[in-house]
């Protein structure tokens, strides 16, 4: 370890970096000049102590860095080790989310493409289990510098985000609460939609039923339905709920409420095969927008968040470092279907 001691000790000389900053650049130099390789220990926080004469905190420090980094992880009563070798990333992130459905590609991209390739992203999915959330967090947790995660509305997911360092996580699409210290960019939805509904009554009256397709063992938000069954309540319409769509169930003079895109892809084919013309003998709004929607049988109207402007933001606050308590509401995008 004689030469990785004299790469630190090249930069104590340099007014610029604190004791720190020596450490971590000092270890990035060794690895960029093959002095330390994947898989390598690093001196133990007391070797460094005794060959350097600095402080054990500043020595931690540096090594925490270099994990939030993902170039170094720790292994119980084992030491530090080099996990990465790639040390231009500045921050390794862990990105939990329900599934991939199309629409959070659109987030995933953005999202991406702002955090650029100094930030090294792994993405997990729980697809709303609550075994495997647990198990995907019990993986991650103290591996990342930084955590966005979209959570399941349940206490038990409430107590394991609390284990987690506030500055470190960030939730993401679902909102749950937690103190105040933590930061969320979630969507809202049960007024956004309740309110949307309003705006598309005049179109949503000329049906003589409305179907909202929802399931409660799903990721599917609690406040859509609340919002639905308020509002065919409140403007006595004509609605009910079914569970999904069975094929070849299709019935004129209806209005679908999809959340799922399997439904909506099984309707368009039924109604295809039958011939209704859509927009007028069938209606369709589809939760989440995506740009299939956008050109399908003519555009399908859409109520949704735009993803887009959350990767972005959930990007910005990676980067930026600094709390945000940020609701973003969902919009209509009124197109043929209606």
């Amino acid at each position: 370890m004689d030469k990785l001691f004299l790469k630190i000790e090249e930069l104590k000389d340099e007014s610029l970096y604190s004791k720190h900053e020596q450490l971590v650049h000092g270890i990035l130099n060794a690895i960029n000049d093959g002095i330390l390789k994947k898989g390598d220990r690093l001196p133990s926080i007391n070797h460094m102590v005794g060959e350097l004469g600095y402080a054990r905190k500043t020595i931690v420090r540096a090594y925490e860095e270099l994990k939030r980094r993902g170039l170094v992880e720790s292994k119980n009563f084992k030491g530090y080790y080099v996990l990465n070798t790639n040390t231009k990333v500045k921050l390794k992130v862990a990105l939990l989310l329900y599934a991939f459905h199309s629409f959070q590609e659109d987030f995933y991209n953005a999202f991406r493409k702002e955090l650029g390739e100094a930030y090294h992203i792994d993405v997990f999915f729980h697809h709303n289990n609550l075994s495997i959330f647990k198990n995907i967090v019990n993986s991650i947790k103290g591996k990342y510098g930084m955590y966005a995660i979209a959570p399941i509305p349940d206490l038990e997911v409430q107590k394991i985000l609390l284990r987690f360092p506030s500055e470190k996580l960030v939730i993401i699409d679902r909102f749950i609460e937690l103190p105040n210290e933590f930061s969320f960019i979630a969507q809202e939805f049960e007024r956004s939609t309740f309110s949307l509904l309003e705006e598309l009554l005049p179109a949503i009256k000329k049906y003589n039923e409305m179907v909202l397709l929802y399931t409660d063992n799903a990721d599917y938000p609690k406040g859509i339905q609340n919002a639905f069954e308020k509002f065919i309540r409140l403007y006595e319409v004509n609605g009910k709920i079914e569970k999904e769509y069975t094929q070849n169930s299709v019935q004129v003079n209806t209005l679908y409420f999809t959340i799922r895109d399997a439904d909506l892809w099984y309707l368009l084919r039924d109604c295809k095969l039958k011939e209704y013309v859509i927009g007028e003998e069938v209606g369709i709004i589809a939760h989440n927008d995506n740009t299939v929607k956008e050109i399908i049988s003519g555009g399908i109207t859409t109520i949704s968040t735009d993803f887009k402007e959350m990767g972005l933001l959930v990007a910005q606050h990676i980067k930026n470092q600094s709390t945000i308590h940020k609701i973003i509401s969902l919009e209509v995008k009124k197109r043929n279907s209606l």
